[in-house]
Parts: C-alpha cells; structure tokens; sequence
C-alpha cells in the first residue's frame, strides 16, 4: 500500500477539534454538551450580510478577482482609517479566512527549512500552517505568573539564527487573550528591523479589548513597513466564521506580488461569501459595540464563576474571548477526554480545549485548559459548574 508523506503524517492535531468524534458519541448517547473548546461566536451575524445573501439575485455565481474584489478592500481602506492605519486597495489581499491568509504569508517568505519564531503560547494551528510549509516554530516561552507576557526580547533574540525569516505574534492572543503593548510590539519590530526579518501579527481579535486596555496594530509602528504583515479576518469580528473571508495585508509590493500568484493559482476568495461580508462592512458601528459589551458581559461571568472553583488558577484575559486555566489535574488531555466519555451531570456535560497544543513543547501546558467565552452568560454558568463537579468527580477517580 502507498504510503502518506511525512509531512502529513507529521502534522499536528488540532487541540481545539481532537476530540470532535467524543463529543458526537457523546451526543449520539443523548448528552447535551456545552461547547467551550472553539471561538465560534453564538452572537446573530450582521443584518446586513444575511439581507445581502438573501437578495443575491445574480444569476451566476461567477468567479471574482483573485485579490478580493475592489469594492471590498475600498471598503476595508475606510475600516483601517478608523483605527488610523493608511492604506490603499493594492495593500490588501483577500483571503480564503485567515488561515489561507497565514498559509501565503509563509509560502511568500520561508523556504524549507527556515524557521518562524512565535511566543507562547500560541494558536495551535500556527504550527500546522508552519508545518505544512515545512517551516519550523521556535517557541519562546512566556510564563502563568506574567499573565503570558511577552518573553524577554534577549530570550527572543538569542534565538534568532541564520534560519529565521520571522517573528510572528497574535495580538489580542489566542488562547491566553493577552493584549501586547505598544511598547512590546515595538521592541519586536526593532528585532526585525536589526536582523532584516518579517514581523507577522494576527490581529483578528483587535475588536475584543477589555478593561481600558488598547490595540496596537503592526502597521501603527514606525519605519517597518517593508517588514510587516497584518493577517486579518472577518470571521469573529462579524460572527461570520463560516464564510471564511481574511486577508493578508502589506505595504510590501514584492510579498504582494508573490501572494497574488498564490491567489491566483486558486483562483479568487468565494464569491458569494466576499459579498456578504462586503455587506456587513456597511453594518452600524453600534452592532461591533453591543457585541463588544457582551463578551465583556461574558469575560466577567467566566472569570467570576472560574475563580469561585478550588484548586484551579485563570490567567486574567485583556483581549480576545478565551483564557487559560491552570487546573490541578497531571493530563488535560485525559481530562477533556473523561468529560465527554466518562462524566454527565443531569445529561449535561461540556468539551474544553486542552492546552498542551498551544504550546511548542511536549508537556508545558499538559496541567492548562483552554476556554472560549462564547456561550451566553446563563450557559457559561453552568458549563463551569459541570467542570466544578467534573473536575471534583475525575479527582476523586484519578488523584493529581
């Protein structure tokens, strides 16, 4: 029998999505299970895109331009002027989601071998996108106590070889809702600037900013703009995850033109999904600020509820809708296992996110969880509830 490539059978699991088929069984058993382990938004997607889909009335739907059509990135020159960031059409590539936003940043600058330098912890499909470009991620870890702050810029520097062509972060960051500060972000883009390497930031999240804390973006920083790269996405801004529309974004003409290439060869970012989302671009700004106070709304009852369980320690998020949670438990993995094959309470049960794949080691973060806040405030409540009895339950079963 022929045999897979070693790249694909070296590619990580996805932390967030391991345990899907558990959680059907579970499903198929008759559990109700809460989902805490992915960032898809519950909240209604704008008016506007679901009125644009429901009134397309093209009688074909045709292949666009390669780039994202023009009327869109006009559209997203107006949304970046906001948050007072110049650019202009020919800056913006749109994607099929961040992720294929990600996947041409790292086939535009890498070459086998190379290496990407990303602070931890990190979203865990960084080193799937890395892996698939047969691109190395070098983890810099940051630590509990500091509330993952970035690590110390002579821990990042000293690892800078002759084989990076990046420093990459996710800034709000998923999964510890970190926000970097200007004064972090800067210090990175002189790293850059000194050894003449790309600074790639995921921004997704630049919505999602709590406690009087403020985003800094890449292209806000002075004199690097042939080194920045902006990955965006309209996915949880919107709550549109699953029209999967991103984009890539640089003031660098040749990583643009080697990305359209790219772009090109699949042809053009789905059509009817890019109208819909051009759509929702026209949305009120008051649909992004009810949507911000409810994931601040969310972030409190979380952390309150969190807090309120012995024995577990929570990594205060800044940004995004996740946080860590430091549980006294040896094997998270083994944990969210047990929940969803061993544990219900009142038919009920929840899948979490263990931590370990958001780290580049084989054991750091293997006593951590990772939780998304996107269930309303009633649901959260008792989702951590049933990790309270859970973890109380599997305790009394297998001890630390």
């Amino acid at each position: 029998m022929p045999s897979i490539s070693r790249k694909g059978a070296n590619l990580p699991t996805s932390p967030i999505r391991k345990l899907a088929n558990q959680a059907v069984l579970a499903k198929k058993r008759g559990i109700e299970v809460y989902h805490l382990n992915i960032g898809q938004p519950d909240l209604p997607s704008p008016e506007s895109a679901l009125k644009a889909i429901a009134s397309y009335d093209e009688k074909i739907i045709a292949y666009g331009p390669s780039e994202g059509s023009r009327s869109f990135r006009e559209k997203l020159v107006n949304y970046y002027k906001q948050h007072q960031i110049s650019l202009t059409p020919e800056d913006i590539l749109v994607t099929t989601g961040a992720s294929e936003a990600i996947i041409m940043a790292l086939d535009c600058i890498t070459n086998e071998g190379d290496e990407l330098i990303i602070p931890e912890p990190f979203y865990a499909n960084y080193e799937t996108f890395a892996a698939a470009c047969g691109v190395k991620v070098i983890g810099i870890p940051s630590t509990f106590e500091s509330q993952f702050a970035l690590p110390s810029v002579e821990n990042i520097e000293a690892a800078i070889s002759d084989k990076t062509r990046a420093l990459f972060v996710c800034n709000p960051n998923n999964p510890s809702g970190y926000v970097y500060t200007k004064e972090e972000l800067e210090a990175l883009a002189q790293l850059a600037l000194k050894h003449d390497i790309f600074f790639i930031v995921d921004e997704v999240y630049r919505e999602f900013i709590y406690d009087g804390n403020t985003h800094t973006s890449v292209l806000q920083l002075e004199g690097i703009d042939q080194h920045a790269i902006l990955i965006d996405s309209m996915s949880k801004r919107y709550s549109m995850c699953g029209a999967r529309i991103g984009c890539l974004i640089t003031k660098n003409k040749e990583v643009i033109q080697a990305a359209l290439k790219f772009a090109q060869s699949r042809l053009c970012p789905p059509t009817l999904a890019l109208y819909a989302c051009e759509a929702a671009l026209d949305e009120p700004q008051q649909y992004l600020n009810n949507a911000i106070a409810e994931y601040q709304l969310r972030r409190q009852t979380a952390i309150s509820c969190l807090n309120a369980i012995e024995g577990i320690e929570v990594a205060i998020p800044k940004g995004a809708f996740y946080c860590l949670v430091r549980l006294p438990v040896a094997d998270s993995d083994h944990f969210a296992k047990w929940l969803l094959e061993s544990f219900e309470n009142e038919g009920e049960t929840l899948m979490v996110a263990p931590a370990n794949g958001f780290f580049s080691g084989d054991t750091t973060g293997k006593d951590m969880i990772r939780i998304a806040f996107v269930l309303t405030s009633k649901k959260l409540k008792r989702a951590i509830k049933l990790l309270e009895l859970g973890l109380i339950s599997y305790l009394k079963n297998y001890g630390n």
